[in-house]
């Protein structure tokens, strides 16, 4: 009998993997990018971010009921098969698994050794094997159980949430910069330029608050997931949305408009401004701590995506295996965990990203229309509807097709490049179909 995940998630390591993946190192840096982009102004600033995190709200509430109607490992993937068939599911496994989540572990890896350098010197070949170990420990941490990758991901995500938070609150209490008027040099944005410079500070904002979607992929581990899953991705969700508001708040009340749009580690300055650099550093550790959170989240959760792909035989066998043991996708997980360290040491990982992340949309537009399938061949269901269905899921959806639109228009030459990269895994899906047509045929396993 083949063995299956269990259902070991609650409400609490839901809403905590939500917040702990998303929040990297993003909003300790793209703040000041997004307050330059607006012309110093902390309105516009906000504005931008609770936009962001209202559509990144309106996919949680979407896919809270994908969850819930369909509560199976693999989450996106599963439901993107089920509404538009394997071709485009398996492009978004491919994709998921050779760069964005593989691609997103190296990114945090690497940025781990550059703020370790804050504290203790670090050489070249020092932050290469840092990168490394640190992908390994995260690893063998999830190899060893979801119940235990679950506690690391609770302890370490309640640690830096709560740093932020008190961070904020005493950076806003001891701040007296918050009424500065923005200088004369900074740029003054209105009408179309107003727009386009929303637009533009849009695209860095989401990619901070991206990560809430990989939730889905833990749905097969989650207890009562027809309750429980909703309710943890889109709490999860909004609870970000008030801890980043707070934060940008935070910021300029210690550095004022200028300063914060200037700085390059808005965080640690902010903190060093008012509390000196010994309390600085601390922000250096809260940084790391985030980032290895945000890591075993992402490893947590996405390969029980390639888990999915392997039990559909649209990839290796043995990544569908359960550990007899653990109870774990090991094979999955280590699979996934060793191309992330190739990419973290050889450091390709930044050219795959650049290219390929804003695919990623697509794919969750198309994940946000499943929905439209599933009330179509189930009904609504009866323990969690979207609220303002049908609106909502549009809403999503066009949200994420401005992305991509944009992307393509002002960045054409990279779109095509990393569209490219994405089809490149149609002749792999015709190799797996191929490879399983036989195997049924012959009644033996891929």
């Amino acid at each position: 009998m083949t063995r299956t995940l269990e259902r070991t998630l609650g409400l609490k390591e839901l809403i905590l993997i939500v917040i702990g993946t998303v929040i990297g190192s993003g909003i300790f840096i793209v703040p000041a990018t997004v307050l330059q982009q607006t012309g110093g102004s902390l309105s516009l600033s906000l504005l931008v971010w609770f936009i962001a995190g209202v559509l990144s709200l309106l996919g949680a509430l979407t896919y809270g009921e994908l969850g819930a109607a369909n509560p199976d490992a693999g989450g996106l993937y599963v439901y993107i098969r089920d509404a538009f068939g394997p071709l485009p599911a398996f492009l978004y496994g491919w994709t998921a698994f050779f760069v964005i989540g593989s691609g997103s572990v190296a990114t945090l890896a690497v940025a781990f050794t550059g703020y370790l350098g804050q504290l203790v010197p670090v050489s070249p070949l020092v932050a290469k094997v840092v990168a490394v170990l640190m992908i390994a420990v995260i690893m063998v941490i999830n190899v060893r159980g979801t119940r235990e990758s679950a506690n690391v991901q609770n302890w370490t995500t309640g640690i830096k949430a709560t740093a932020l938070v008190v961070m904020s609150i005493v950076l806003i209490v001891m701040g007296s910069r918050m009424g500065e008027a923005p200088p004369a040099s900074m740029e003054r944005v209105s009408g179309l330029s107003l727009f386009s410079a929303l637009g533009l500070a849009m695209i860095g904002v989401l990619w901070a608050y991206e990560g809430w979607q990989y939730a889905t992929f833990s749905a097969g581990e989650t207890r009562d997931p027809q309750r429980t899953f909703p309710r943890g991705i889109i709490f999860g969700t909004a609870v970000l949305i008030a801890i980043y508001l707070l934060a940008n708040v935070a910021y300029v009340a210690a550095l004022g408009p200028e300063q914060a749009a200037s700085s390059e580690r808005i965080a640690a300055d902010a903190v060093g401004a008012l509390l000196g650099t010994g309390a600085a550093k601390l922000i250096a550790v809260v940084i790391l701590i985030s980032m290895f959170s945000a890591a075993n989240g992402l490893t947590l959760t996405a390969p029980r995506l390639s888990y999915a792909m392997s039990r559909d035989g649209l990839f290796f066998n043995k990544l569908a295996e359960v550990h007899p043991r653990f109870g774990t996708p090991a094979f999955a997980v280590v699979a996934g965990s060793l191309w992330a360290m190739l990419l973290a040491a050889t450091g390709t990982f930044e050219q795959l990203l650049t290219y390929v992340v804003f695919v990623g949309w697509i794919f969750y537009a198309l994940g946000a229309l499943s929905i439209f399938w599933y009330r179509k061949a189930n009904g609504a269901p009866s323990t969690y509807r979207v609220p303002g269905y049908p609106v909502t899921p549009v809403l999503f959806v066009a949200a994420a097709a401005a992305i991509v639109i944009n992307t393509v228009f002002t960045q054409p030459g990279r779109a095509a490049v990393g569209i490219v990269l994405v089809l490149i895994g149609i002749p792999a899906f015709l190799f797996w179909r191929s490879r399983k047509r036989v195997a049924e045929a012959a009644g033996t396993e891929v």
